[in-house]
């Protein structure tokens, strides 16, 4: 089994940058990050495939900031009730608006 070591830097943002050759080494696309004690594991994360649908992307809808869990909790609490209502327009016919 070959084994690659380097030292990395980390930015001041927290950042660090795995070598391409890393990454073709282990087939990695996304990663699974653990900590041990103080040692920190990085490793190829195998997912499956699922649909997923952004609802929140902080860059597209915000300026790039987040927001606080709780406006987001009355975001998707607005946005449910609209569906319901929308769902429940579409099934009754337009006599129903």
């Amino acid at each position: 089994m070959k084994t690659l070591e380097r030292i990395q830097k980390i930015t001041s943002k927290g950042q660090i940058t795995l070598p391409v050759a890393w990454r073709r080494h282990t087939g990695a696309h996304t990663i699974s990050v653990t900590t041990r004690g103080s040692r920190i594991e990085i490793v190829p994360a195998r997912l499956q495939k699922v649909s997923e649908t952004t609802i929140f992307d902080a860059v597209r809808d915000n300026d790039g900031k987040g927001i606080k869990i709780d406006k987001l909790i009355r975001v998707l609490e607005k946005l449910v009730k609209e569906d319901e209502r929308h769902r429940k327009i579409t099934t009754q016919g337009p006599s129903a608006r």
